[in-house]
């Protein structure tokens, strides 16, 4: 029998499979990518028996592969917050997807552990931006306030080591990420020993600072819109620096466009905070586009689409 836990390379992904291998250990082959890389299943070749586990990535996103994993015979257990689209019906599936605006993988996963390794759950759910739910859910651990922002540090800092066009545009590939996080149980014991969280943490400031010198595109009342340059660490920071921004502003909503090498732009949409939905409505409107309500992307707008894009900005928020 093969295992394979196959999971978004952002911090909710690493932080839900985090949990859920604290509560159920189990050697697996991992399977990752960068944040946008979301259509994972394709890469697994599974048969009668085997046992796939899916993290953070959209199953709308990953449909055929999905059909074809238990048509060949395998068990699958599913958690997301993602659209899905229609869920099959199928004995082999175990399906935890809730599409609530605040609610990420982490904390489905949480709860499927009951509440077990909830530090991790928190780390996960700042890292997506949802810091209201993950306040929320760090209350039963009684931390201080310094503890609190180390772990919210932290997810900010998974979360930013995602983003980028390709593995070679991040300071980590997601798997080492995973397993260099596995080593502990306990995730600020991970931030005081490992070499990497100040890595991440010096490469997310840097990146951040060059980012916040870009002055908007579009500047209104409702809306703002940044385009940043074809740069390494333009398209690790696009990601965070919209959640900062939406942070910085929350009754706004937010575009970030980095232009890619090959042309065109990937694009990340942050909703309102104080009305976090539409923003996979939007982005699914073209062609490599998805997302969640309150946060979404498209991981390439053509040059020639970019007015149609801000067009339908303007007016979905």
């Amino acid at each position: 029998m093969a295992h394979f836990d196959v999971f978004n390379g952002d911090a909710d992904g690493i932080c839900a499979l985090r949990q859920l291998r604290l509560a159920h250990p189990r050697e697996a082959t991992l399977v990752t990518g960068v944040k946008r890389d979301i259509a994972l299943l394709e890469r697994v070749e599974a048969g009668p028996g085997d046992r796939v586990t899916v993290l953070d990535i959209a199953l709308d996103s990953n449909r055929a592969a999905l059909t074809r994993i238990l048509a060949a015979g395998a068990r699958v257990r599913y958690f997301d917050h993602h659209f899905p689209g229609e869920i099959p019906t199928h004995p082999g599936l175990d399906c935890h997807i809730e599409t609530s605006p605040d609610k990420g993988t982490s904390l489905l996963v949480d709860e499927f552990v009951g509440g077990r390794f909830r530090a991790w759950a928190v780390v996960g759910t700042y890292g997506d931006n949802f810091d209201a739910a993950a306040d929320r859910a760090a209350v039963p651990l009684g931390l201080a306030a310094a503890e609190l922002a180390l772990l919210r540090e932290l997810g900010i800092c998974i979360n930013y080591n995602g983003y980028g066009a390709a593995v070679a545009d991040l300071h980590c590939a997601p798997d080492d990420l995973y397993r260099r996080l596995c080593r502990y149980a306990d995730p600020l014991a991970f931030i005081r020993e490992d070499p990497t969280f100040q890595r991440l943490s010096s490469g997310y400031a840097d990146d951040l600072a060059r980012a916040r010198g870009t002055a908007p595109s579009l500047m209104q009342a409702h809306h703002r819109l940044h385009i940043l340059p074809d740069e390494p660490w333009a398209r690790r920071v696009s990601g965070v620096f919209a959640n900062a921004l939406a942070q910085a502003a929350p009754q706004c909503a937010h575009a970030l466009l980095t232009r890619l090498p090959h042309g065109g732009f990937l694009v990340s949409v942050r909703a309102p905070l104080t009305r976090p939905a539409g923003a996979d409505q939007l982005c699914r409107q073209f062609a490599t586009g998805g997302g969640r309500k309150a946060a979404a992307g498209i991981n390439h707008l053509p040059e020639a689409d970019y007015d149609r894009f801000a067009a339908a900005f303007a007016a979905a928020f």
